[in-house]
């Protein structure tokens, strides 16, 4: 396999289990699924919809420049929600932290995420 360099910080959750929060390959970076739990507290940031897609969004931000890059760097975002009724929000919120041209996406409504998350996100990003 090629050099695989694993990307940690702490202004992201910990992992919770057998995974890194990023892998780099060569110039790849696979950004594992974050859920808006707060770094410092390890808690989910609150029930609200729009305030759990921030935090997901700000833990990603974490993890794209502990790899050396920024969310613009983002070439594939996949986003997982309990409740696609939402997705109005996520393109907000999105809008605030993509500048074009902006990824490719998929969205996909499940029925359970972890902790009772009711979003979750991962990608992978091209430095």
């Amino acid at each position: 396999m090629a050099n695989k360099e694993i990307i940690a910080t702490d202004n992201a959750p910990a992992a919770i289990g057998t995974y890194s929060q990023a892998v780099k390959v060569d110039n790849t970076v696979y950004l594992s699924g974050q859920i808006p739990l707060v770094p410092s507290t390890m808690e989910m940031v609150s029930e609200d919809f729009e305030a759990q897609v921030v935090q997901v969004f700000d833990n990603l931000t974490a993890v794209t420049k502990a790899a050396g890059g920024s969310m613009n760097d983002i070439v594939k975002l996949n986003i997982f929600m309990t409740d696609l009724s939402n997705f109005a929000t996520v393109n907000d919120v999105m809008s605030r932290y993509f500048e074009q041209p902006y990824p490719a996406r998929a969205a996909i409504e499940v029925s359970a995420l972890p902790k009772g998350s009711q979003v979750e996100m991962d990608g992978v990003m091209v430095l």
